[in-house]
């Protein structure tokens, strides 16, 4: 737990709000504090990639604000408000006060917090068939502080609960379940390959991401010393060539993805290599032992570029460029 010093304590001013009436709904705390949901296991780096902290709710992170660039965040809170509440009735009421759809982000008091929930309209989020379309409502967060405080955001940064998306996954066609962080990424961006679009796609075995590309109607290169497995070596658009990622002379392409298996660093030299001829690039970076810091700040100040850790990532983030 991170243990947090007066002085921050003293810095950590969130609105509270007694009952919260319409014309009171519409102002923004943003610039006050601004709460960051970790993946699970995460809380360290996302602590690490902000700096100084407000306060740690088990995995939600309390800064002030103004938003900060967050890779290590799986949602993000953007206008977080404290209700004071008399009881689970009155919590209820003042969440449905400021809009209908919620989602429970729970690390104690889980009865009681369950208990205000089901006063709450149901929100059922089904697995999505890929591409998935962003849902159509808003979905707040909130959580329970103590037993007499709720911490409620009304917008955030990701559409899904908790910033988790869930698939209609294929068992039977791709061979690995690589395949998920692409069908997120393609899904949270609304951008992915069109038909006849050339794609390279480096460290490709078994074939995961390739066979995602070719599915969206792409021409793929894939590019591994290891063989691709047969049923996606086969597919039609499909070529492979058995070789090095790195020993590969950069080839202007209309997309660029890297699913390699190497230090941060060396990915980086990689990545730096290919910009010049790619418009748009999908690299995931692994991290081998411990979170290499630098270099994904090193990736965040790549021009145009972004870093997401997505709900189908593990230790590691995704960084992307498009040419929007």
């Amino acid at each position: 737990m991170l243990l947090l010093t007066l002085q921050s304590q003293r810095r950590f001013k969130l609105k509270t709000a007694a009952v919260p009436l319409p014309n009171q709904l519409a102002t923004c705390y943003h610039d006050i504090v601004i709460a960051y949901l970790a993946p699970e296991g995460f809380v360290d780096e996302l602590v690490m990639e902000l700096g100084d902290v407000a306060a740690v709710h088990g995995r939600l992170v309390l800064a002030e604000g103004p938003r900060r660039p967050a890779a290590w965040a799986a949602n993000v809170w953007l206008e977080p408000v404290r209700l004071p509440v008399s009881s689970i009735a009155d919590a209820a009421r003042q969440l449905r006060a400021m809009q209908r759809d919620w989602a429970l982000y729970s690390f104690h008091l889980h009865r009681r917090a369950q208990l205000i929930a089901v006063q709450l309209p149901t929100v059922v989020v089904k697995p999505s068939a890929f591409p998935a379309p962003l849902p159509a409502r808003t979905i707040g967060s909130w959580t329970l502080l103590n037993e007499r405080t709720v911490l409620a955001s009304a917008r955030c940064s990701c559409p899904w609960p908790n910033g988790e998306i869930e698939f209609v996954e294929d068992h039977d066609a791709p061979p690995s379940r690589a395949y998920l962080k692409l069908w997120e990424l393609f899904s949270r961006l609304q951008v992915w390959p069109q038909a006849n679009e050339r794609c390279v796609d480096l460290g490709a075995c078994p074939g995961g991401w390739t066979w995602v590309l070719q599915s969206l109607g792409a021409r793929v290169l894939a590019v591994d010393k290891a063989p691709l497995a047969p049923g996606v070596v086969k597919l039609p658009g499909v070529e492979f060539r058995k070789e090095s990622a790195f020993a590969l002379k950069p080839e202007a392409s209309d997309w660029f993805f890297s699913d390699v298996i190497c230090y941060p660093s060396r990915l980086l030299e990689l990545v730096r290599r290919w910009l010049p001829v790619c418009r748009n690039m999908v690299c995931t970076v692994k991290f081998q032992g411990k979170t290499d810091h630098a270099v994904v700040r090193e990736f965040a100040a790549i021009p145009g570029s972004e870093l997401v850790h997505l709900h189908h990532n593990r230790h590691e983030l995704t960084w992307f460029r498009l040419a929007r």
